[in-house]
């Protein structure tokens, strides 16, 4: 699996998105994580305003994670959960897959060129999401490029908020068979011809903690909103 840096560029096409919303949030006390409000929001709701996108949405989580997406909006999105539950995020991305199939079979729509994958607990996925969709459908961009993730200042790779052409995602997905239950991003994406997208304003900062929370909010309510996350290797 070999990376490379890029900048992001316009213009955009319509992709598919996964936004993984399961998890046991331990460092959260058990929290459900995807309910946990940020500014006021939750953090589901806040990645799902990348849906604006993507053609079909599939959100993979539990039951009462739901409950984090506006009455309004539930509609818009499929639900599926990996079987076991709480297999890791290669399962959560198999079950996505094969959940947007369903529904893309459903339409009688084309094959995704891309799917983007979102971790439900990036509070600026929505701006991720418009650094990576761009430079994924960037005309100049090699067929060779499996997929596209965010990296940030410091180097390192933020999987969970990346996007990749759906035949090789799929492909390693399927290579891993039953072995996609608790195995590593890493293990999945091996296969995959990846390059990086320089993550300036640190849009994929995710949120473990409580500490986190309060740090996001505090940007999302600063005047003006900052998307840049002042977390540092030692903490």
């Amino acid at each position: 699996m070999a990376t490379e840096l890029i900048d992001p560029i316009e213009p955009i096409d319509p992709i598919d998105l996964i936004v993984l919303a399961g998890g046991r949030a331990r460092r959260l006390d058990g929290a459900v994580k995807p309910a946990v409000e940020v500014a006021g929001r939750t953090l589901l709701s806040r990645v799902l305003d990348a849906r604006s996108l993507a053609r079909h949405v599939v959100v993979v989580g539990p039951e009462e994670a739901r409950a984090a997406v506006p009455a309004g909006h539930r509609a818009e999105s499929t639900w599926t959960l990996e079987d076991p539950p709480f297999g890791g995020p290669v399962a959560g991305i198999v079950a996505g897959l094969a959940a947007l199939e369903r529904v893309r079979v459903s339409a009688s729509d084309a094959p995704a060129g891309w799917v983007l994958v979102l971790a439900c607990d990036l509070p600026w996925a929505a701006d991720a999401a418009r650094l990576l969709v761009p430079a994924a459908t960037d005309p100049a961009l090699p067929a060779s490029v499996d997929g596209l993730h965010l990296i940030d200042t410091g180097g390192r790779a933020q999987w969970l908020a990346g996007i990749y052409r759906q035949a090789p995602l799929g492909a390693a997905a399927r290579r891993l068979g039953a072995d996609a239950h608790g195995a590593s991003m890493r293990a999945l994406l091996a296969p995959l011809e990846l390059r990086g997208v320089t993550d300036e304003g640190g849009t994929g900062a995710d949120v473990d903690t409580w500490q986190d929370v309060e740090r996001s909010s505090a940007l999302l309510t600063s005047t003006p909103p900052r998307s840049i996350s002042p977390r540092s290797d030692t903490e």
